[in-house]
């Protein structure tokens, strides 16, 4: 069982152990796919606020500078002039001289007529060519330079405007399959605070952030937030929930049957105890019996009186003994349905007590020992089963007897007293050999026995406690033991009086 045991052990720890793994890694893993989702729709949101701000100075800046670029049309051979600044101030003017057909009132290149030969119309169309793309690079150049000029001077409101990053940051988590509700806040270089919305909490832990007009002279940071962050990634893992629930489940029950099952090899020992000992102590008188019977049939024995006197004592003494046994194992079936066999009065403690200690007093002095009683309860009113009140006290006083020291003179005391709340306590101290603190916690137990020394040298079944102790709860009261190994225990009752039930 022990083999069995460990072995159970090791198998739900180590599969405690492989789940709890798993589990970690997965949470792991998915709190990193969330944050590189994240990263990702960030990044994609601070390069479309980019864009956009290229855009608004392209649309800002194209009809100024297409109108620098133009200058004199109307003759025959119409010059395309135009200017470009350069970075350093310096500005580059080129002239393209070419026709332009102003017929449908736009102008535009015209390239030279197919009777032309092909090098003429080859190097025209790379002077259009070539034109075309100096005006693109010049208005890029100027867009530019309007973006590094301007754009520190531009509120960031204009910037970065808050419904557009929303629905910036709402698509692009979509796509990258985070859909979380978030809140965000726009940080200036300082850190400090632009604008944020309704539910940011600066300083939280879960916060991503991206530069935001990094390459400009301000720059400054979004910062976003998922207030739902953890219930998301649990809920992407929550399937594993069950597998560790069941798991534990199966070791509580584990654990639940190996209790039982140890309880019943415990259980098991001692009724095998109780076996051997109840056909031991049966046994003897009925030995006894038998050989006094077997001496009355001798014609010699029934001559003399003294020898039938004798015999006809030992009979009588040992049915008492076997009646006893009888009793003893009778409480056995007692203990199984209690509620259906008691009978309910109200008696008085004190009295009982007082007649059972009389009647085992000459049992105690017959072994030099005394036993005192102080019923100093002046309500001894109860509401139990006299014949079961009445086995309780002498079992205990018994119990107390049998365990006593060898060569020590034992002595008995039993006492009575009322507490507060209508209760009485009923107290059985001895001088005898105690009881250690690991055999206190189980002499309540069926079949139970505590061993003095290395054998069971004390006659019994181990049911008198565990009769005690239900028949004490079975009247609604209590009952607990104070015992040193070596000095001697104290067996304590408390009842409900009569008044309280």
């Amino acid at each position: 069982m022990w083999m069995l045991t460990v072995v159970m052990a090791i198998t739900f720890a180590a599969l405690l152990y492989f789940q709890i793994m798993y589990l970690e890694n997965m949470v792991k893993m998915r709190d990193e796919q969330f944050t590189e989702g994240v990263m990702r729709a960030l990044n994609t949101t601070s390069e479309f606020l980019e864009r956009q701000e290229t855009l608004h100075y392209l649309e800002q800046d194209v009809n100024i500078i297409e109108s620098s670029l133009y200058d004199g049309y109307g003759s025959d051979e119409d010059k395309l002039r135009y200017q470009v600044e350069n970075p350093d101030g310096s500005v580059t003017n080129y002239t393209l001289s070419s026709r332009i057909d102003h017929s449908d009132g736009n102008s535009r290149f015209r390239f030279p007529s197919p009777v032309q030969d092909i090098g003429s119309r080859y190097g025209m169309m790379q002077e259009v060519i070539r034109s075309q793309y100096l005006y693109q690079k010049g208005l890029l150049d100027e867009v530019i330079l309007s973006i590094l000029r301007d754009s520190s001077t531009r509120p960031i409101m204009e910037r970065a405007d808050s419904t557009v990053i929303r629905n910036c940051l709402t698509t692009e988590l979509a796509n990258n399959g985070v859909r979380v509700p978030f809140v965000f806040a726009v940080l200036d270089s300082r850190n400090d605070m632009v604008y944020q919305t309704e539910g940011y909490q600066n300083g939280s832990k879960d916060i991503y952030s991206i530069p935001l007009f990094n390459n400009t002279d301000r720059s400054y940071t979004l910062n976003v937030e998922f207030p739902t962050k953890s219930s998301y990634i649990f809920k992407s893992v929550r399937f594993i929930i069950p597998t560790l629930a069941f798991t534990v489940i199966l070791l509580v029950v584990f654990v639940y049957t190996l209790i039982l099952a140890f309880r019943q090899k415990n259980l098991a020992e001692m009724k095998t105890d109780f076996v051997n000992n109840m056909t031991h102590e049966l046994k003897t008188p009925i030995s006894t019996i038998s050989l006094a019977g077997q001496m009355l049939s001798d014609p010699s024995i029934r001559k003399s009186p003294s020898s039938l006197t004798h015999l006809s004592e030992v009979i009588v003494e040992e049915s008492k003994r076997l009646r006893f046994q009888v009793e003893k194992v009778l409480q056995l079936s007692v203990l199984d349905r209690t509620g259906s066999t008691l009978k309910f009065t109200d008696v008085n403690a004190n009295a009982i007590i007082y007649n059972v200690v009389n009647t085992f007093k000459l049992k105690v002095e017959k072994q030099g020992g005394t036993i005192s009683a102080r019923l100093d309860a002046e309500d001894a009113e109860v509401n139990v089963d006299e014949m079961q009140f009445t086995n309780v006290v002498f079992n205990l006083l018994d119990n107390a007897l049998k365990y006593m020291k060898e060569d020590v003179e034992p002595t008995l005391e039993i006492t009575t007293l009322n507490l507060p709340g209508n209760r009485l306590e009923i107290r059985i101290a001895d001088n005898g050999i105690g009881i250690k603190k690991e055999d206190a916690r189980h002499i309540f137990e069926k079949f139970y026995r505590v061993s003095t020394g290395n054998r069971h040298d004390v006659k019994g079944f181990g049911l008198g406690l565990a009769y005690v102790k239900k028949m004490i709860e079975a009247f609604g009261g209590t009952i607990t033991v104070e015992s040193e190994f070596g000095v001697g225990s104290t067996f304590i009752i408390n009842l409900p009086l009569a008044s309280e039930n």
